[in-house]
């Protein structure tokens, strides 16, 4: 059994280390001022910082499903008997149940696994699903597998400012400005579904260290028994300085020396979500 293995940029992997490592990547569409972009494509995290501080209007949206059908098609073209596509998780947006949906028309050929990841996780999901598929899986055997295991990751992340949670109705205007004058700063986390407030702390650096924290406890608690050389304690960002990225992947290096850890950049879809300089990081238990 030949599988193809796809997945959409929210998963951190770009378009072009698809291609480097046997992986199918939608690139997901931000709208910037009413024109639409595709990220790796025509538009690069830098272009879209700078848009962010020229206030440009900029949100995310769904893939057309025509895009999602036509790379099917093309996939299953070049010799595969079949595919599993591994989009963003289905409590973040309704993109996975409408290739559900549509995958119905394909006879068995399409699988489309909802294991309710994103970004670190859900990168982790992708790899994982391309050594199953490696050693000759089926897409359903792989769709079971990464279904399974779905809730073997926690994410923790804090916003620098709040301009885009209130944009998009999560945070009221009179609460963005109370939190903007004392320094407030949001740790949100996803526990396999939805984005959820976690704590409110005062200042960036209390905000990572609460997060640091909430890592140590799951470790201790949820993810306790399992080995350690299987469990990844990554980090996360929309870091417009590279030295903040590595400042905080050591912060977390030396919180946890002994798992294996490395930085992703948040895609430019979450990006408009979250805005410029904020923080994440994520335990996966991966399956390979």
């Amino acid at each position: 059994m030949k599988t193809a293995i796809m997945t959409d940029t929210n998963s951190g992997i770009t378009v072009q280390k698809g291609k480097e490592d046997g992986i199918f990547v939608l690139p997901m569409p931000v709208i910037v001022d009413d024109k639409d972009y595709l990220e790796g494509i025509d538009i690069t995290h830098e272009d879209l910082y700078e848009a962010m501080r020229n206030g440009k209007d900029i949100h995310s949206s769904q893939p057309a499903i025509g895009a999602v059908s036509d790379m099917w098609d093309d996939i299953l073209k070049q010799g595969y008997d079949e595919l599993i596509y591994i989009p963003m998780s289905s409590g973040l947006s309704g993109s996975c149940h409408s290739a559900m949906a549509y995958s119905e028309n394909y006879k068995g050929k399409v699988c489309v696994a909802d294991n309710h990841r994103i970004s670190l996780s859900l990168y982790e999901s992708v790899y994982d699903a391309k050594a199953y598929a490696d050693k000759g899986e089926s897409a359903a055997s792989i769709k079971k597998h990464l279904e399974e295991k779905a809730y073997d990751a926690s994410i923790y992340i804090t916003v620098n400012s709040l301009e885009y949670l209130k944009k998009s109705g999560r945070v009221t205007s009179a609460g963005a400005a109370i939190a903007t004058v004392i320094n407030l700063k949001p740790v949100l986390t996803i526990q396999g579904e939805k984005l959820d407030a976690f704590a409110k702390v005062r200042g960036m650096n209390n905000a990572k260290q609460k997060m640091i924290d909430a890592l140590r406890n799951d470790l201790e608690t949820r993810f306790n028994a399992y080995p350690k050389d299987k469990i990844i304690v990554g980090t996360a960002g929309t870091f417009e300085n590279p030295g903040d990225a590595k400042e905080w992947l050591k912060m977390i290096n030396e919180a946890f020396p002994e798992y294996c850890s490395y930085y992703l950049p948040l895609s430019c879809s979450i990006a408009c979500h979250v805005g410029i300089d904020s923080v994440g990081t994520a335990i996966v238990v991966k399956d390979r």
